[in-house]
C-alpha cells in the first residue's frame, strides 16, 4: 500500500516516508498506467480492498499450478491471476497516494506481510504441479525471502525502499512467469546439451542465481554506505 516506514519506535511520532527506488524496464509506463486507473478507481473501492484482490489472486495462481497437474489449462487461468496480482498489489499504494489516504505503518506492514505469505503459496502451488524440482521452488522463495530481508532492512536503516534490481521488478516477474505458462502449455521439458530439463527448473536456477547476485550485491553496497555514514574516528 503506502511505502514509508518509522524512523522512530514511539508510535505517537512522525513517520517519515521512504525513498521509492523502481527502475524497473517498464516503471514509467507502468506509473502512468496505475496513475489513470486510480483517477478512475470508482469511490468505493479503497486500498485494502486492492490489497486483498492481490492477495488472494497471488494464492489463487498458486492453486493454479497445483491443479494443473490435473488439467493444464489451469494455466491459463493462471495468468489471469497473475495479472488481477498485479492489479491489486500495484495499484493499492498508487491509489492510498492519490486519494491522499495513506496509513504509512499500516501500509508497509499489511502489503509485504501478504506478499510473503502468498510467495508461500505461489511457491507450493509450483512444486504440487510437477513442473519444477521441490528443491528449486525452495531455493526461491529463500532466495526470494533473503532478498526481501534486505529490502525491508535498506528501507529502516537507509530511508529507501527498493522496488527494482537491476531493471527488474515484480511486474517483469509476472509477466515472465505469465511467458512460462505458455510455454508449460506447449512442451514442458526443454533439451540441453541432449539432456531433458524441465523449463520451470532451468527458469527456477537462474531465478536463484539472479537473487543470490542482487542479495550479495545489495548488502555489500549497503554495509559500506552504513559503515561511511557511522564512521568510528
Amino acid at each position: 500500500m503506502s511505502n514509508a516506514l518509522a524512523v522512530s519506535g514511539n508510535p505517537t511520532k512522525a513517520f517519515a516516508a521512504a525513498t521509492r527506488i523502481q527502475q524497473s524496464l517498464i516503471a514509467a509506463a507502468e506509473e502512468r498506467t496505475l496513475i489513470w486507473l486510480a483517477v478512475r478507481t470508482p469511490a468505493w473501492i479503497n486500498s485494502d480492498h486492492l490489497t486483498a484482490i492481490g492477495f488472494v489472486s497471488q494464492c489463487s495462481a498458486g492453486m493454479c499450478y497445483a491443479l494443473s497437474r490435473l488439467n493444464p489449462h489451469m494455466l491459463v487461468v493462471g495468468i489471469v491471476c497473475l495479472a488481477l496480482n498485479w492489479l491489486g498489489d500495484s495499484l493499492d499504494g498508487t491509489l492510498a497516494r492519490v486519494r491522499n489516504r495513506q496509513r504509512p505503518r499500516y501500509g508497509f506492514y499489511v502489503d509485504h506481510i501478504t506478499d510473503t505469505i502468498a510467495a508461500l503459496f505461489l511457491m507450493g502451488g509450483l512444486v504440487v504441479s510437477g513442473y519444477v524440482h521441490p528443491a528449486i521452488a525452495l531455493g526461491m522463495l529463500v532466495a526470494f525471502l533473503m532478498l526481501s530481508i534486505e529490502a525491508y532492512l535498506a528501507t529502516y536503516t537507509l530511508g529507501k525502499f527498493q522496488l527494482s534490481y537491476w531493471k527488474f521488478g515484480p511486474t517483469e516477474i509476472r509477466i515472465l512467469l505469465a511467458i512460462g505458462n505458455v510455454a508449460l502449455l506447449r512442451n514442458p521439458i526443454i533439451k540441453i546439451f541432449s539432456r531433458q530439463v524441465l523449463l520451470f527448473d532451468l527458469g527456477g536456477l537462474v531465478a536463484i542465481a539472479g537473487m543470490s547476485c542482487m542479495l550479495i550485491v545489495s548488502a555489500i553496497q549497503h554495509t559500506a554506505q552504513l559503515y561511511k555514514e557511522e564512521r568510528i574516528v
